[in-house]
């Protein structure tokens, strides 16, 4: 069984920003063996000790402009935080756990289209709330040994393609 850290990131406090924070609570209450969650308002550098020892890495957040429900999409060290580690993307941290660990993971960036982040308050969005949903089903069904097969993208693992609407729909109409 291979180790997986699900990270869920962004603010509840901003309305749809609470995505990424909203499926890790969803995941964690899978249980499922062998998945750690951890969730945040912000990817950190400290993040990077944690990617180390996982063999899989899902960065789970809020997307403005992206693909309903949602993307899937394998992601690769690139860079490092500069001077301010405020706003550390996904290939950074990935990057600080090649460079300060040796560590090679695997990684995916889920991000999950939201609608509402210029207001406060608490609570998705009606539609950010049924992207969630389905992102949820999609993950789910991954983590628990599920087929990573998306369809007409084939295999992200082995192709590094990204999935989105149309096919992810027809991914879980078929499970």
């Amino acid at each position: 069984m291979r180790t997986v850290l699900f990270i869920g990131y962004g603010n509840p406090g901003r309305r749809d920003d609470g995505l990424g924070p909203g499926l890790a609570a969803r995941v964690e209450r899978l249980a499922i063996p062998g998945v750690t969650v951890d969730s945040d308002y912000q990817l950190t550098v400290e993040d990077a000790e944690a990617v180390a020892r996982h063999e899989v890495t899902i960065f789970a957040d809020a997307s403005v402009g992206g693909t309903e429900p949602f993307y899937f999409r394998r992601v690769s060290a690139r860079g490092a935080p500069g001077f301010s580690s405020h706003g550390v993307e996904p290939e950074e941290v990935l990057a600080l756990a090649v460079d300060l660990f040796g560590a090679r993971p695997e990684a995916y960036v889920l991000g999950i289209r939201g609608y509402e982040f210029n207001a406060f308050g608490e609570g998705l969005s009606p539609r950010a709330a049924a992207n969630l949903a389905l992102a949820e089903a999609f993950i789910g069904g991954v983590l628990r040994g599920g087929s990573w097969a998306t369809g007409e993208c084939g295999d992200p693992v082995e192709s590094g393609c990204a999935i989105g609407g149309a096919a992810v729909k027809e991914t879980l109409r078929r499970r």
